[in-house]
């Protein structure tokens, strides 16, 4: 009961401090608009968040863990780059290209929280890698590596694809792309 309390009252941050953000700009809200919008004192923010970039980051953390579980939904006679590459493009098709744009912009709106994004994406590759181990334990350590860091890669490439086009095609589309272009140079083998 505590713990479901815990998550319901970070969440209701979020998605207050997510409002003001998108009202008010990023810059522009201060961590007493979001406290006193989420119903909350600022004492109590501190609890949950150390600053206002970590709202943004939630968005993003989880991430690992949510692509390691639609990893999990993949056939086990797929090899690991196709794999990962399915499971990547069900999880991007769980975002609404609405809900993509509007995050994206609030991450691009401060340059703490893009550094921040950029470490984020060292601990997502290797929360993948640690899945693929598990997953796949004969192949080699150098290959699975090699998949975590290329997924990654190609997450990080479809977003600015997408982003460089104004979000007009859906970021599915993109991560397809991306590795089809992959496995092309590759030869469609997992490395």
């Amino acid at each position: 009961m505590r713990e479901r309390k815990r998550r319901e009252t970070r969440q209701r941050i979020t998605d207050a401090g997510l409002r003001l953000f998108s009202r008010n700009g990023y810059d522009a809200t201060t961590l007493d608009a979001i406290a006193a919008e989420a119903g909350i004192s600022r004492r109590t923010f501190f609890h949950y968040f150390k600053s206002k970039d970590e709202i943004l980051l939630s968005l993003q953390s989880g991430l690992g863990e949510s692509l390691v579980a639609a990893l999990g939904r993949q056939p086990a006679t797929e090899r690991p780059l196709e794999a990962v590459r399915n499971a990547m493009v069900e999880l991007a098709a769980s975002y609404s290209l609405e809900e993509l744009a509007a995050i994206d912009r609030l991450m691009l709106s401060s340059e703490a929280v893009q550094a921040r994004k950029q470490a984020s994406y060292m601990r997502d590759e290797a929360t993948l890698f640690a899945a693929l181990r598990e997953r796949w334990p004969s192949e080699s350590e150098i290959s699975l590596r090699l998949v975590a860091m290329l997924a990654v890669g190609a997450s990080r490439l479809s977003l600015a694809a997408w982003r460089s086009e104004g979000g007009k095609r859906p970021i599915t589309a993109l991560l397809q792309e991306t590795f089809d272009a992959l496995e092309a140079t590759y030869g469609g083998r997992s490395p």
